[in-house]
Formats: C-alpha cells, structure tokens, sequence
C-alpha cells in the first residue's frame, strides 16, 4: 500500500517537473498568437464604427426629414457609439503597439 502511494507521488512530481519546464515558452508562444490577433480586432472596430456611422446617419436623416423633435438625443447616441468604437480600437493599437 506505501509502495503505491509513495509510486503515485514521484510519479505526479515528474510530471509536474516536465510541465514546469515548458512554461516560459508556452507563454511566450501564447503571447505571439495574441499578437497577430490584435490587429485584426482594431481593423473589425473601425469596420463596425463605419458601419455604426452609416447607420446612425441614416437614422438620423430619416428622424429630421420626419420632423421628429428628438433628432439630436438619436445623433448623439447614434455618432456617439461610432466614436467610442474608434477611440477603443485607436487605443488598443496605441496601448499595444502595433
């Protein structure tokens, strides 16, 4: 029974021994694969604030030639998403470096 458990121990203290040795490179190896994701992510930001934007001024044009009395709450909020998505993208790519 002793030779079993003391079996069991060395054999997980070699294992964890085995997996401690490939951790600087594991992440090393993950920070690169996050890298190339980076810029990526920015180009999808400032592709959706675009289509925010577009979106937006459509929106709005419509609710100003309806005669609406809210047209500046909707642009506000509306052209207000667009920028905050620019600002998240131009922030990242500033933060990070790329």
């Amino acid at each position: 029974m002793h030779f079993l458990f003391l079996l069991t121990l060395i054999t997980v203290l070699v294992s964890l021994e085995a997996f401690s040795q490939s951790g600087t490179a594991g992440i090393v190896d993950a920070t690169n694969h996050i890298i190339t994701y980076y810029q990526t992510a920015i180009n999808l930001m400032y592709a959706i604030g675009a289509l925010v934007g577009l979106i937006g001024a459509i929106k709005v044009y419509n609710k100003w030639n309806s005669g609406d009395h809210d047209t500046g709450k909707v642009a506000t909020a509306w052209f207000g998403s667009c920028i905050f998505l620019v600002l998240v993208a131009t922030v990242l790519s500033s933060f990070f470096g790329l």
